[in-house]
This record gives structure tokens, C-alpha cells and sequence, in this order.
């Protein structure tokens, strides 16, 4: 995952970088995401600067997930705020704050979850018995094997897997070791799997997808613990356009220890994570007839564990959804089309970029940033967007998903612009960059996301973390003339900045490096600032 900073200045091991302003060493820079509300997490900020500062960097990209609902923050946030600025002017550090979260969009969904960006269903079958409408396969979906009883009745294992009192076990795996099954599907349903997993002294990562036309439809982390007594995980996936899914229980590239699957399921669900706004309407139509008046034919249909569990802003895998109350008759069948929120990896969940209330959202975010850093700067959060382009707002506007990413991106940098006029904007490079994630299918985004840097002003400052191609890439926003800075770490070896010197050896435009953390493992502040200067 990634989200960072940027900052000015890197030069003499860039030989021969040329730079407005020359310098004899890099400008360093540390990525600090934390909570500002907690008194010891300044006191470990300040000693964090103080050490920066005598390591020689020159700058800090902050995160805090508070800082999209500052309105709603006590007196305490903002003395924090001031203890941190004061630490900062001591240290001789700028503060460069974060701001709109596109991707990682829990800090904008907290004001309103109906926001989020959502897949649609088309038309799922819903059965009256007792006043209440629920959702009726259709096709009648089932998963043959998934007892354990018969792992033949699988249409593919590895090897590696046996059979182990009824359940099926993993031990000691040297490479992938996975079951499938094909599974008939209807289009743009949403389905819910579940299995009961236990471990033992287990080192992998257990995993769940639905593949179907060479993409993968579910990326829900299953949080199993290295061991654990028998615990049923789940996660939820809709088949988009596909009739056929290949379903996938297993682990890849090999693990030590034990695992054990049992009892694995398959069924269609609806209205999980049901989003409710004018551009993801529910419609529910008679079968064959005419669509249904909410609030007359049928009560109001909310999800209120929709962006609320486990904060506000935030999105559960699964849980129970809710059901269409009606005083229809028993056996009416009904055809219901809705649009769902879905997480990625461990919750994340994107917003939707064309509803006109995201477009508040980050102003006045930014408003309030700004009165309460008063930055020279500001880091613009877009990162790994994974799910855009399906909800009828998006749709609507006839926009490719790399031109929809375009417009969002120039509207903030206008925002910031407007805000603070003069003031340099720092991004993240990947949802930018053609080698990296700007490309056709990416995750769960509907069409091709070339263009997108379309809607970024040259002055902004590219955070490139796109290690894998770093020479293609830090290329690609040369030619386009886009300050970059380095982002380096990782939580790898300090040396590794190195490789990223020598790439971008010769290049124009290279500012600084970026010490870049994701588990805030700050032991390495100093080999790196070392190894970044060469010694």
C-alpha cells in the first residue's frame, strides 16, 4: 500500500542531476502517519523530530485519519496540533499535512458512507413470504466439495493438499496449494463464501478469490491468525459481467506450518454494504411489471451496518444483510437492482469521485487543514484506487476511468490552489503513471485509467514509489516536467535508496528521498539518511 510525501531538493548523487538549486547532498524527507488525538503520540513525534533533525532531514509528509473530520475534533486535537508545529519550528522540519484521501477514502466516508464508490446488481430475484421480501438464487448456486468430505469432487488441487478427518489440510506447503471449483454465476449478482479455517504455527496468508475473464473479482483479507481453533471467515464478491467464476481456497508461493479448510459455502446475497444516494438508485420492480413506490409498496431499505462497523467511515467484509419489508402477498417475486460498497485487502473502500457532496468534502477539508497547519504545502493522498467507474454518477458522465481520476485530480489541485495560493502540492505517482498502476482493468475500476495525468499541473510534485520500473517511471514524469522526489524504505534494507539514486542518475527535476515507513519502524531513520548520502 502506499501514501506518502514529498519534498525539495536532491542533487550531488544525482550527478549529473540538473536543478535549479544546487546542493551537495539530498534533501531528506519521513513519512509520519499517527494519531494526533493521543497525548504520547506527540511525545513520541517530538523525540521522532528531534532525532530527523540531527540525521539531517529536512521535512515530514504527515497522515492522520482525523484530519477529515477536524470539525468534529475537541480542543485537545488542536493543542496537539500546536505542540507538534512548535516541535516542528525547533527542529527546523516543515510540516507538509496530508490531504484527500482518494482511495483509501474512510476519512471522507465518515461524513457520509452512502458516498462511497459502488458495483451495481441487476435484477436479483426476491421472494415474499410473511411480509418480507429476501433474496432467492437464480440461478440455484452450490459449491460440490466444499464439506471436505471428497476432495475429488474439487475441479482442481494441488498435490500438496490431503485429506485430515473430514477437512482438508495444508502442511509444510513449498508452493501453491490451492482447490477450485467453476461455479455458474448470473451477471452482476453479489454472492457471499464462507469457510471454516484453523491453523497451526501457520506463517502463510490463507486466501479466498472468485476469478472469472482473467480478473480477480475479491481481494477481502481473511485475518487468520498464525493459529487459531476452527473460525469461519468470509468474503463477498459480485460477478460483474461474468455467467461462470472459478472459485479459489488456498495459499500461494508456499508457507511452513498447518492449515486446515472445512466446511466451505457459496450463496447469492443482496443489499451487503447497500449504498443509498441519487447516483446508486434501488429499483424494485414486480417480475415483469412496473418498479415499486419506496415508502408505499415496500418500507425504506437501509443497511445500517453500511460505513458505520467497525467506525463511521468504515466497511465490514460481511455480515447479515437487510431484508425488503412489503405488504405484498406471499410468492410475489421481485426484481431489485441496488449498488454496493465492497473492501479491498483490509477495508478499503473508495469514494465516489462525481457525486457533487465528495467535491464539498474536499474543500472543506481543505479549508480546515489549512487554518489549522497554515503549510506551505500539501500532500495529495490519491493512491491505489481500486474500485471506480461503476455507480450510475460515474456512468452517467460517459468518462473513460482515467478521465473520471483526471477531473478529480484537477479539481484538487484547484482546491489546493485557491487554499493556499503559492503553495507546492505533493502526490503520490502511482494512479499517474502508465508503468505503474495508470492502466486498463486495475482491480476493480471499470475501463482503462490512461489519462489520468491529464489533470495534474506540471509543478506538482510526483512521490514516486514505483520501485519495480523506477527507471521507466521517473522517465515518464521528466518528460512530462513534474518535480519527483524518491520514495524509498519501505520497511527494506536503508541501501535500497542506492538503487533508487542510480536510477535516477542524470535525470532533471529529482528533489529529495523520502524516508518511507508503513509500519512505523523508525530504527532505520539514520542508516538511511547514510545510506542516501553515500556513506
Amino acid at each position: 500500500m502506499m501514501r506518502a510525501a514529498t519534498f525539495p531538493v536532491l542533487a550531488a548523487l544525482l550527478v549529473p542531476v540538473v536543478l535549479a538549486r544546487a546542493a551537495t547532498e539530498p534533501a531528506l524527507h519521513l513519512y509520519l502517519q499517527t494519531n494526533l488525538a493521543v497525548d504520547k503520540t506527540v511525545d513520541d513525534a517530538e523525540r521522532l523530530l528531534q532525532r530527523a533533525s540531527k540525521a539531517g532531514y529536512s521535512a515530514v509528509l504527515l497522515a492522520d485519519f482525523k484530519f477529515g473530520k477536524l470539525g468534529d475534533m475537541g480542543p485537545n486535537y488542536f493543542r496537539n496540533i500546536e505542540r507538534f508545529k512548535r516541535a516542528a519550528v525547533d527542529t527546523k522540519i516543515e510540516v507538509i499535512p496530508a490531504v484527500f484521501p482518494i482511495g483509501y477514502s474512510e476519512g471522507l466516508l465518515y461524513h457520509d458512507p452512502n458516498l462511497a464508490e459502488a458495483l451495481p446488481v441487476r435484477d436479483a430475484l426476491f421472494v415474499v413470504k410473511g411480509g418480507i421480501a429476501r433474496v432467492q438464487a437464480d440461478p440455484p448456486v452450490s459449491l460440490p466439495g466444499g464439506d471436505m468430505s471428497d476432495l475429488r469432487k474439487w475441479s482442481f488441487r494441488d498435490d500438496n493438499l490431503t485429506a485430515d478427518a473430514g477437512a482438508t489440510l495444508a502442511r509444510d506447503t513449498k508452493g501453491n496449494a490451492r482447490l477450485t471449483q467453476k461455479i455458474r454465476v448470473s451477471p452482476f449478482r453479489q454472492y457471499h463464501v464462507s469457510v471454516r479455517v484453523k491453523t497451526q504455527d501457520f506463517a502463510g496468508e490463507p486466501e479466498i478469490k472468485a476469478i472469472a475473464g482473467g480478473r480477480v473479482l475479491c481481494f477481502s483479507h481473511l485475518g487468520t491468525k498464525r493459529t487459531q481453533d476452527w473460525t469461519e471467515h468470509h468474503t463477498v464478491f459480485n460477478s460483474l459481467e461474468h455467467t461462470e467464476v472459478t472459485l479459489y481456497l488456498g495459499v500461494w508461493g508456499g508457507a511452513k506450518g498447518s492449515l486446515w479448510w472445512d466446511d466451505a459455502k457459496i450463496e447469492e446475497t443482496a443489499l451487503v454494504n447497500l449504498v443509498r444516494r441519487a447516483g446508486a438508485p434501488l429499483v424494485v420492480k414486480r417480475e415483469g411489471g412496473a418498479a415499486l413506490v419506496e415508502g408505499k409498496d415496500f418500507e425504506r431499505v437501509t443497511d445500517p451496518r453500511s460505513g458505520t462497523v467497525p467506525w463511521s467511515g468504515g466497511f465490514e467484509v460481511w455480515h447479515e444483510p437487510p431484508v425488503i419489508k412489503t405488504p405484498l402477498p406471499d410468492g410475489t417475486r421481485l426484481r431489485v437492482s441496488f449498488y454496493h460498497a465492497i473492501t479491498i485487502h483490509h477495508g478499503q473502500v473508495m469514494i465516489c469521485p462525481s457525486e457533487p457532496k465528495t467535491d464539498s468534502l474536499l474543500r472543506d477539508q481543505a479549508r480546515r487543514v489549512h487554518a489549522a497547519w497554515g503549510a506551505k504545502g500539501y500532500m495529495m493522498s490519491h493512491d491505489e484506487i481500486r474500485v471506480l467507474n461503476w455507480c450510475k454518477a460515474c456512468q452517467d458522465r460517459g468518462l473513460d476511468a482515467g478521465e473520471l481520476l483526471a477531473d478529480n485530480a484537477r479539481t484538487c489541485v484547484r482546491i489546493l490552489k485557491e487554499t493556499n495560493p503559492g503553495g507546492r502540492i505533493h502526490v503520490w505517482s502511482d494512479m499517474f503513471d502508465p508503468h505503474h498502476n495508470a492502466k486498463n482493468n486495475y482491480y476493480l475500476v471499470r475501463g482503462d485509467l490512461k489519462g489520468s495525468w491529464d489533470g495534474l499541473d506540471r509543478d506538482v510534485v510526483m512521490v514516486n514509489w514505483n520501485f519495480g520500473g523506477r527507471r521507466d517511471s521517473l522517465k515518464w514524469f521528466e518528460s512530462r516536467g513534474h518535480p519527483q522526489t524518491l520514495a524509498g524504505y519501505y520497511d527494506g534494507p536503508p541501501r535500497q535508496i542506492r538503487d533508487w539514486l542510480d536510477a535516477a542518475r542524470g535525470l532533471k527535476g529529482i528533489e529529495g528521498a523520502v524516508f518511507t515507513t508503513w509500519r512505523n519502524n523508525y530504527a532505520d531513520l539514520e542508516a538511511f539518511a547514510e545510506a542516501a548520502r553515500g556513506k
